[in-house]
């Protein structure tokens, strides 16, 4: 069994908010700090759904992580290989920085059908930047005869199907369809485990493949179908009010009053 997980390099949706800027010029979030980017945490979760299924496989299964943006923090990426992936292929183009979802599921689909003998594309469920859940639903599309199965908590490979459960909102569903499929999956299926310090160095060690948008038939200069027009912040106040006393049952009192009066308490 073949298994892609495409994955995203994203910002670190915890640092705070002040540490965030627009970059006008590249229409882009970028921080104030030298925060490393992280991996897309719903993306974390499919490579833990594929992991899993390499786990328990009887005939063998191969995991290829997959991932396409104008550049890469190789030591993020390499975090896959340190928790098991077989092999990391990256398609890495300047022109991918300004294109839409439509055109990054374009190259995925592609780079998809480069790699041949794929059983199995597990997606996280969406990015944690932007929020679109757009790319898996594409990527399906784009690829002719393949279902989708979106929202899975579980997955599980039944000789030449796959089986998974769903999150729905009052309940949980189990379908199967048909390999090849794309299946998205939700944080409901738990987090991605923690690689061992020998396999991190090795990971280290260890370089990804790359593939252009050239090999793959793909033209560099085609316009994305969405253009981004503007990008703000939203606008954030914040206030500090020091709530002083002569002892610290007095700086109490004074502070439930302060409640009181903003209709806290």
């Amino acid at each position: 069994m073949r298994v892609v997980v495409c994955l995203k390099q994203t910002v670190d949706p915890l640092i705070p908010v002040t540490s965030l800027v627009v970059d006008r010029d590249r229409k882009r979030i970028a921080t104030t700090s030298k925060v490393p980017p992280v991996l897309n945490g719903y993306d974390e979760q499919a490579l833990e759904a594929a992991l899993r299924l390499k786990d328990t496989a009887t005939g063998g299964c191969e995991v290829i992580a997959l991932s396409a943006a104008a550049e890469f923090d190789l030591d993020v990426m390499r975090s896959a290989l340190a928790v098991g992936t077989d092999d990391l292929v990256l398609v890495q183009d300047p022109a991918l920085e300004t294109w839409d979802a439509h055109s990054v599921a374009r190259v995925l689909a592609a780079a998809i059908r480069h790699l041949e003998g794929v059983d199995l594309v597990l997606c996280g469920r969406q990015a944690s930047d932007w929020d679109n859940a757009q790319v898996p639903l594409m990527l399906a599309e784009m690829m002719p005869g393949v279902a989708c199965l979106t929202l899975a908590r579980k997955v599980e490979a039944l000789g030449r199907r796959v089986r998974v459960e769903r999150v729905l909102s009052d309940g949980i569903q189990i379908m199967e369809a048909d390999l090849p499929a794309v299946v998205t999956v939700t944080s409901e299926l738990g987090t991605l485990r923690y690689p061992r310090l020998k396999d991190k160095l090795q990971a280290a060690r260890r370089r990804p493949r790359y593939l252009t948008l050239q090999e793959l038939g793909i033209d560099p200069v085609t316009p994305p179908a969405v253009e981004l027009l503007d990008l703000e912040l939203v606008a954030t106040q914040r206030a500090c009010e020091l709530v002083t006393g002569s002892d610290g049952a007095e700086a109490g009192r004074r502070l439930a009053g302060v409640l009181r009066g903003a209709r806290l308490i």
